[in-house]
């Protein structure tokens, strides 16, 4: 059992001491500690610092590792972030395709066009990972690119603002509680200070036999205690109401900068309009045109008449009435409206009898 316990710790020890050797020129950071490895994205091979600048100083060079002809920059080798490579370059991926794809769900119409949007993104990601028609995702993605340039730039600009927008605010909030915790400290600090002076001046009012100045002293001491605290709480208040406006124009002014024409149209709010009793519909006259004065004798005495004008009666109404009177009946044709009548009287006697019929029938099967 010892045994295996041991050949279990040189394996290990062996597969730690792979993953420190640098496969070009064998070296181990166990005889070289401050040896420090650099990845190239376009294969994700591993290699030392020293091979490096050896190979690749003169300018672009194929890379050394066996099998793989891939021409390689010293400028793009990198430190590696994570352990595993596969993980480092699945980040990589996914951060090369959301640079194409970057929009929000606010651009779209609904939110099944999003979600497709975001399958297709997933599907190039995955095409690219797992080596699925590389050569036609490559093309598929440089067209998205190149057909969707500026409003790809206008998404990364304005997500760049946000970032640093809300940088700007979590870097005026930290400064904000840094003050805060300066300015109490400061109070407290103060305060026992005034506590101090105030217990010796008490002492000695004791000592010099003066009882009645001890709590005229004490009484001052603490109204102006209470004022500095209000006046410091007060002028704190200001200055934060002052930072978060600052905050806020400035966020106006940068709201203001880009303007993007999405793929959701934007729709204006229309004006309300004023209250309609009738609900919009319209009580013109089709048959005649209302007048705003009539010729007649009887017209004309009463426009004089005191007492018809003197109660705030407008003649223009007897006008309007009088005209819906007399061509009230001429949209009204009897004949065709009896027609109606009767034959919608005939349909729903055959309906009726129809469905006697059939509670008939199915009664006598049931007899039966």
């Amino acid at each position: 059992m010892v045994r295996n316990v041991h050949k279990r710790f040189l394996g290990l020890q062996w597969m730690v001491a792979k993953t420190y050797i640098c496969p070009v020129c064998k070296s181990t950071r166990y005889l070289n500690p401050e040896m420090r490895f650099l990845v190239n994205p376009e294969c994700y091979h591993k290699m030392c610092v020293s091979c490096v600048d050896r190979i690749f100083s003169q300018g672009p060079a194929p890379c050394p590792i066996a099998g793989c002809a891939r021409t390689l920059r010293k400028q793009r080798f990198r430190q590696q972030t994570f352990e595993d490579l596969k993980i480092e370059r699945e980040v990589d991926v996914r951060r090369r395709v959301s640079k194409a794809f970057n929009r929000q769900e606010s651009d779209f119409e609904t939110l099944l066009a999003y979600n497709n949007y975001l399958e297709d993104m997933e599907v190039t990601t995955f095409n690219l990972l797992q080596g699925v028609d590389v050569a036609a995702t490559e093309r598929k993605l440089a067209a998205y690119a190149a057909q969707n340039g500026p409003s790809i730039t206008q998404n990364n600009a304005i997500a760049t603002e946000q970032r640093s927008s809300q940088n700007a605010q979590t870097a005026a909030q930290k400064e904000q509680a840094r003050l805060n915790r300066v300015g109490a400290t400061r109070a407290d600090i103060a305060s026992m200070a005034e506590h101090e002076e105030s217990q010796k001046e008490a002492i000695n009012a004791v000592a010099n036999g003066k009882d009645d100045e001890v709590q005229k002293v004490v009484l001052k001491k603490s109204t102006a205690r209470r004022t500095a605290a209000e006046k410091a709480r007060d002028k704190q208040r200001q200055q934060q109401q002052q930072q978060q406006q600052q905050l806020q124009n400035s966020e106006d002014t940068d709201s203001d900068v880009y303007k993007i024409e999405g793929l959701k149209p934007i729709v204006q709010a229309l004006p309300e309009k004023p209250y309609d009793p009738f609900g919009g519909i319209s009580y013109t006259p089709s048959y005649y045109t209302l007048q705003s004065h009539y010729e007649h004798p009887w017209l004309d005495r009463a426009r004089t008449d005191p007492s018809i004008v003197a109660g705030g009666y407008d003649l223009r109404e007897y006008y309007q009435r009088t005209m819906l009177e007399a061509f009230a009946g001429l949209g009204c044709f009897i004949d065709e409206e009896m027609g109606e009548k009767e034959h919608g009287e005939q349909d729903k006697m055959v309906a009726t009898e129809g469905a006697a019929m059939a509670a008939g029938g199915s009664a006598h099967d049931d007899v039966s």
